[in-house]
């Protein structure tokens, strides 16, 4: 696991700091691969502005990388799935290894995903609002969500999206991505998305100047509430010295 920047994470909040995202990969890939394909291809400007945790999924990979042959192994996935997509092992183990995470790296301010990364990302806040994950750590406040969708389980999709996903979100869906559809099913459970189209396959993909914008946008917002939020916490800690 590997963060960008060199910035001590055990100082306290202070104005203007760069929101924190805890970045999850696709599947049977790395974090390593992860942050090659994010920074790799996103401007410098882009990046900077955000503070990005990258980390290794939990589980070894149990079969061939898709990207085998064009990134070097080792592969991980979060957790392992049926045919059908309905019916996951691992699942309570995964979504304790991420609290834990969050507990070791964070706080942190929202989760950027990937393909399996990503749809476990967006449904994280509704099982943290059901109090089914993520208990111990801050209410997650943002989503980038790359090539993602709705869990296909009954039994998560109805605790995960009981009600819409209000946290700020920005969504990546490719005209020819396979999961098109069901990205776009996701984005129809978020309050007010914020959504970048591209003409590319299930990739993370590169910003062209219509998608800069959104994304310049997204940033704006979610920096301002980040600084108001360290502004109230800081005259919270002076009101009680």
């Amino acid at each position: 696991m590997g963060s960008l920047g060199g910035e001590d994470r055990r100082q306290p909040e202070a104005r203007g700091r760069r929101p924190r995202f805890l970045c999850l990969h696709g599947f049977r890939t790395s974090a390593e691969i992860m942050r090659k394909q994010v920074v790799g291809k996103w401007p410098a400007d882009v990046t900077a502005r955000l503070d990005l945790v990258f980390a290794d999924a939990p589980f070894p990979a149990e079969g061939k990388s898709d990207v085998d042959g064009i990134f070097d192994p080792p592969y991980y996935e979060w957790f392992q799935f049926d045919k059908e997509f309905t019916e996951y092992k691992n699942f309570d183990k995964c979504l304790a290894y991420i609290e834990e995470l969050m507990i070791k790296d964070g706080p942190f301010d929202g989760l950027m995903g990937f393909s399996q990364g990503a749809i476990l990302s967006a449904a994280l806040p509704g099982l943290q609002e059901q109090g089914l994950a993520l208990t111990r750590v801050p209410k997650i406040k943002y989503l980038i969500i790359i090539g993602g969708a709705k869990f296909l389980s009954p039994t998560v999709a109805e605790k995960a999206y009981a009600n819409k996903i209000a946290c700020t979100s920005l969504h990546f869906i490719g005209d020819n991505d396979f999961l098109k559809t069901h990205g776009e099913k996701l984005i129809e459970s978020c309050v007010d998305p914020f959504v970048i189209r591209h003409p590319k396959g299930h990739t993370v993909p590169r910003l062209d100047d219509k998608s800069l914008q959104v994304m310049l946008r997204f940033l704006e917002k979610i920096e301002k509430e980040t600084s108001e939020h360290a502004s109230t916490d800081v005259d919270e800690k002076e009101v009680c010295l």
